[in-house]
């Protein structure tokens, strides 16, 4: 099942919180993506109610082994395509912000022959 790239950043933003700060919650998600607690808060619920995220009583957000084998996914692809840009010139700046746009629909054929350049290349 293909997931909503809106979701795939939901899910790479808890991964990256989680292990820049140990825990996350709804207003780490919000304070990352500048989005309303209250959307953070609807879109929690719908990704509990899917088996993405579990939600303790103190409210720490964590990934479930589906959510973070999409979020791993993400994660890997942005680093990579983001490698790829600035070998390839792009500055660091402008390589992120495109990165976040293509990891979401860059087919995996195209995604592992720029991961084997990138190896052969080093």
């Amino acid at each position: 099942m293909r997931i909503k790239e809106s979701a795939e950043n939901y899910l790479e933003t808890i991964l990256m919180l989680k292990t820049k700060n140990g825990s996350v919650r709804s207003i780490d998600i919000a304070n990352e993506l500048g989005f309303t607690k209250a959307s953070v808060s609807v879109a929690m619920k719908s990704f509990r109610e899917e088996g993405y995220v579990t939600v303790d009583d103190a409210g720490s957000i964590s990934l479930t082994e589906k959510g973070l084998n999409i979020a791993e996914k993400m994660y890997e692809r942005h680093k990579v395509i983001t490698k790829f840009l600035i070998e390839l010139g792009v500055s660091e700046e402008t390589a992120e912000s495109d990165s976040c746009k293509i990891e979401h629909d860059i087919s995996n054929e195209s995604f592992e022959k720029i991961k084997e350049f990138l190896d052969k290349n080093k």
